[in-house]
C-alpha cells in the first residue's frame, strides 16, 4: 500500500478537525489560498507544507481552529441585525465578534487556545506592532480587539504587541473598562454581546444617532462639513480595512443574507454602502460642468497650501533597524511568491535581451577594425581596410517608473504583493539594462492634517481645494542600483504608513520626474486599488473634486506627453480612467500582470520598429 504524502495527510486531518469543531459535517474544505476564510458553502485554507516546524504547525492549526469556532459560535442574522453604522464602528464590531468566537473555544479547549495564541503572536510580529512608537487612530480596531481578547480569554497580550497596546491602554480603560466587563458576562449570548459592543462603541464616541454626521470633526459650527462626509464613509472605510486573516473578523454584506459569511480578504468597499441619501464618493461619469459656479466660472484644481507637503526618501521615514526587520519580513513573503513571478520575470528578461542582439554596420571608413575582412587587404593590397561599428539598441534607452498607491485600503496582502512584485521587477529590468524607479504616494495624516488645521484657523473659506498634506515616497530612484534600494521596499509593510490617496498630484509628480530623465523612452506604471479619497478635501469641495483632477492629469499624459502610461487596478476598475489599463480581482495576480503589461509594451515598440523598417525598405 502506497504511503500517504505528508501534505495530503495534513489536509485530511485538518479538514476532519475543522468539520468536527465547527459542527459542519458537510462543509467543503479547500486548500491553496494564502489566507484562511469562509464563504457560504466552503472553508478555505492555505496549502500545508510536507514538513513544518512546531511553530508552523501551531499556526496552521490556529487558522483552522479560528474558522471552526466561527462556524460553531456565530449567527450571521443576529450579527447583521445589530450591525452599527459608520466604517470605524463596523470594523471594531467585526473584529470583536471574531474574538468572541475564538474566546468561547479557547475557554473549553486548551489545544485550540494554544494554537490561537501562536497564530496571534505570529500575526502581531508580522504586522510590526513592536516597532510602533506612537498612536494611530487607524489601528484602534486592532488595539480594541487585543484588549477584548485579553478580557474574554483571560490571557495576556503577546509580548510582540504589549508596548503597542500599552500606548492606548490607559485612555481606553478610562472609557470602556465597564463595557469590557459587560462583554465578558454576555459572551455566550451573541445577541446580548452585540448590543453590548454597540454600547462600547457609544462610549468611544463612535456610535451616533445620525450616522451621516462627521464623526471626527470637532468643529460643530460648520454645517457644510457634515453635508458631504456622510457620503464618503464607505470609501473612507477602504483606507482602514485589515485584510490579514481571521483577526479581521467577519466581513459580510450588510444588505444581503447571501454570499460570504467570513472572508478576511473581502473588501469593505463591497460590504459597507455609504450612509445617507448621497452616493459614496468614487468613479462617476465625466461631467464637464462639475466645477462651474453660478457665474459660469471654472474653478481649477488647487491645494489650499503646499507648506506641509513632503517628498521623502524611504530610509528617512524609518530607522535602520526597523527597515532591516521589515525587509526580512518581505523576504519571507517572497519565498512563497518567488517561483511563480520569477518564471514570468525570466520570460520578460529573455524577451528584452533578445531585442538587444548586437547589430553591426560594416564597410565603414572609420570605427572598429573588421578582423573578418583583413584577408582581402592581404590578397589585394590596394583594397582599403574595412571598419565596423555596433549600432545602439533603442531598447537600452528606456526608463520605467512604478507608482504604487500607498493608501490604507492597500493594507495587508495587496501592499505586500505590490512590494514583492516591485522588487522582482526592479531586479529583472536592471539585469536587462533598463532603469527603474519605484515611487509611492499617500498622505501624512488621516482626514486632513496641518493643511486642514490652517484652513479651520482661517475661518474655513469656501472651496479651499486640497486639504491634506501630501507624502510622496521615493523607494528607489532610477539611478540607484537595486542592491542599495532593496531594503527600502520593506517600508511598505510598516504599520501606520498607509493613509489616504490623492492620485492626480501623485501622477503629475511621477510624470515630471520622468520628464527630467535623459532616456528617450519613458514608461509609467500605476498600481492602485481605488479612486482618490481624502475625507477632508471631499467634505469641503465638490464630491468629484479629486476624481476630476485625476481624469484631467491622465488625459494630459495620454494625449500631450511622451510618457507611456499604463495602470493596474486591484479589485477596482481603472479602465474608466486609463486608456491602457487592466483590472485584477486578486492581489496574487499582480506580479504576473505587471510582467505581462511590460512585455506587451516592449512587443508593441518592437512591432512599431519592424513596421517602420518595412516602410523604409518599400520606399
Amino acid at each position: 500500500m502506497q504511503k500517504e504524502h505528508p501534505a495530503e495527510l495534513w489536509k485530511r486531518v485538518t479538514a476532519s478537525t475543522l468539520r468536527s469543531m465547527g459542527h459542519a459535517k458537510e462543509l467543503e474544505v479547500n486548500y491553496g489560498q494564502n489566507q484562511p476564510g469562509l464563504t457560504s458553502d466552503a472553508a478555505h485554507m492555505p496549502a500545508p507544507q510536507a514538513t513544518m516546524s512546531d511553530e508552523a504547525i501551531s499556526r496552521f492549526r490556529g487558522m483552522s481552529d479560528a474558522l471552526a469556532l466561527r462556524l460553531r459560535h456565530h449567527d450571521a442574522d443576529t450579527h447583521r441585525a445589530n450591525m452599527p453604522d459608520g466604517p470605524d464602528a463596523r470594523k471594531i464590531y467585526e473584529t470583536v465578534e471574531q474574538v468572541r468566537c475564538e474566546a468561547l473555544g479557547a475557554r473549553r479547549l486548551a489545544g485550540a487556545s494554544a494554537n490561537l495564541q501562536a497564530l496571534l503572536d505570529d500575526r502581531c510580529r508580522a504586522k510590526g506592532y513592536n516597532g510602533i512608537k506612537e498612536k494611530d487612530d487607524a489601528l484602534l480596531p486592532e488595539v480594541i480587539g487585543l484588549l477584548v481578547r485579553e478580557k474574554l480569554q483571560g490571557c495576556e497580550v503577546p509580548d510582540s504587541a504589549k508596548a503597542f497596546v500599552d500606548l492606548y491602554r490607559e485612555d481606553l480603560q478610562e472609557k470602556i473598562s465597564g463595557e469590557l466587563s459587560t462583554l465578558l458576562e454576555s459572551a455566550d449570548d451573541q445577541a446580548a454581546f452585540s448590543k453590548n459592543v454597540n454600547e462600547m462603541l457609544r462610549a468611544l464616541d463612535l456610535l451616533h444617532d445620525d450616522p451621516s454626521s462627521d464623526e471626527t470633526d470637532q468643529d460643530d459650527d460648520s454645517e457644510s462639513d457634515e453635508g458631504e462626509e456622510g457620503s464618503q464613509d464607505a470609501e473612507a472605510s477602504d483606507a482602514d480595512m485589515d485584510s490579514e486573516g481571521a483577526l479581521a473578523g467577519e466581513s459580510d454584506d450588510a444588505d444581503s443574507s447571501e454570499g460570504m459569511d467570513f472572508d478576511p480578504e473581502f473588501s469593505e468597499e463591497d460590504m459597507a454602502p455609504g450612509e445617507g441619501d448621497e452616493e459614496p464618493a468614487g468613479p462617476s461619469d465625466y461631467d464637464p460642468d462639475w466645477a462651474r459656479n453660478d457665474k459660469g466660472d471654472n474653478r481649477a484644481y488647487s491645494a489650499y497650501t503646499m507648506e506641509f507637503d513632503e517628498v521623502v526618501q524611504a530610509d528617512d521615514l524609518c530607522d535602520t533597524e526597523e527597515l532591516t526587520r521589515l525587509r526580512h519580513q518581505l523576504d519571507q513573503q517572497l519565498a512563497n511568491l518567488q517561483g511563480v513571478v520569477a518564471k514570468l520575470a525570466n520570460r520578460l528578461q529573455r524577451k528584452l535581451l533578445a531585442q538587444q542582439t548586437r547589430s553591426w554596420e560594416f564597410d565603414l571608413e572609420e570605427g572598429i577594425l573588421d578582423a573578418g575582412r583583413l584577408a582581402r587587404a592581404v590578397t589585394d593590397p590596394v583594397t582599403p581596410l574595412s571598419f565596423k561599428r555596433e549600432t545602439d539598441t533603442e531598447f537600452r534607452d528606456t526608463v520605467v517608473s512604478l507608482l504604487i498607491d500607498n493608501s490604507g485600503s492597500m493594507r495587508g496582502r495587496p501592499i505586500t504583493v505590490a512590494a514583492m512584485s516591485a522588487d522582482i521587477l526592479a531586479r529583472t529590468l536592471e539585469r536587462c539594462g533598463v532603469k527603474v524607479e519605484i515611487l509611492g504616494f499617500t498622505t501624512r495624516s488621516w482626514k486632513g492634517g496641518s493643511s486642514r488645521e490652517q484652513w479651520v484657523g482661517q475661518g474655513k473659506p469656501k472651496n479651499p481645494g486640497r486639504l491634506n498634506d501630501l507624502r510622496h515616497i521615493i523607494y528607489k530612484s532610477a539611478d540607484m542600483p537595486w542592491r542599495r534600494a532593496r531594503r527600502n521596499l520593506g517600508l511598505m509593510l510598516r504599520e501606520g504608513l498607509l493613509k489616504e490617496n490623492i492620485d492626480g498630484e501623485a501622477l503629475m509628480w511621477a510624470h515630471n520626474r520622468l520628464l527630467g530623465r535623459p532616456e528617450q523612452r519613458r514608461i509609467m506604471m500605476v498600481i492602485s486599488d481605488g479612486a482618490p479619497v481624502d475625507d477632508a478635501t471631499l467634505s469641503a469641495n465638490p464630491g468629484n473634486y479629486l476624481e476630476r483632477h485625476l481624469r484631467d492629469v491622465i488625459q494630459f499624459i495620454e494625449t500631450r506627453s511622451d510618457v507611456e502610461l499604463t495602470a493596474i487596478g486591484i479589485g477596482h476598475d481603472v479602465t474608466r480612467y486609463y486608456k491602457r489599463a487592466v483590472t485584477i480581482v486578486d492581489a496574487e495576480e499582480l506580479g504576473g500582470t505587471m510582467m505581462a503589461r511590460l512585455t506587451e509594451l516592449f512587443d508593441e515598440k518592437t512591432q512599431q520598429r519592424v513596421r517602420a523598417s518595412a516602410k523604409r525598405m518599400a520606399l
